[in-house]
């Protein structure tokens, strides 16, 4: 499967999504909404954004493609973290890059080696080391004082997600629901 990129620089430019069972990509209407919505909120322009859950790298990419300066790729699968890299390269920004193959929940209990203006967070959507995350995100201090942390969930999992992250989704897409934390 291929997924293209929406806007920015690589607009239009195709990216591989590996075919497995860990890996629900983000469709390009949620994420054209996402997008449309974070731009009226945020400057892409030399952000740095952290990407938990990144499986084809289609949110962190965007997010270069819209002027971002640098993405961290959190991702824990081998050959998905393999195909996350071969993405990083046809698309020429390696030196804008880093993808760190660790579980999403061992990464967020290091401390940071810098803040972020974006961290987004798309993991499968019964996954709920998703709260863990964000507590230890908050914990250890990942986001600048003016960060934003995305996610994105199921609308099956609505009633937890609104107990464990404090916040009502922002916006619901489909069977997809987002999420907006902040500092």
């Amino acid at each position: 499967m291929r997924m293209r990129i929406i806007s920015g620089i690589f607009k239009g430019r195709l990216i591989n999504v590996p075919q497995s069972k860990d890996i629900r990509p983000t469709t390009d209407r949620v994420r054209e909404t996402l997008f449309n919505l974070l731009n009226n909120r945020i400057d892409f322009v030399d952000i740095e954004v952290l990407d938990f859950y990144s499986g084809s790298g289609s949110l962190g990419l965007e997010c270069i493609s819209r002027g971002a300066k640098h993405v961290t790729f959190i991702e824990r699968n081998f050959q998905i973290y393999k195909n996350l890299l071969e993405n990083i390269k046809s698309l020429g920004v390696e030196n804008q890059c880093k993808v760190v193959k660790s579980e999403a929940i061992y990464y967020s209990k290091q401390l940071p080696e810098k803040q972020y203006d974006l961290i987004l967070a798309d993991p499968p959507f019964f996954k709920e080391d998703v709260y863990d995350v964000v507590k230890n995100l908050k914990a250890n201090n990942f986001l600048k004082e003016d960060g934003t942390v995305v996610i994105e969930r199921s609308i099956q999992t609505k009633a937890t997600d609104i107990l464990n992250f404090g916040v009502e989704p922002f916006k619901k897409v489909g069977d997809a629901c987002l999420y907006e934390i902040h500092k």
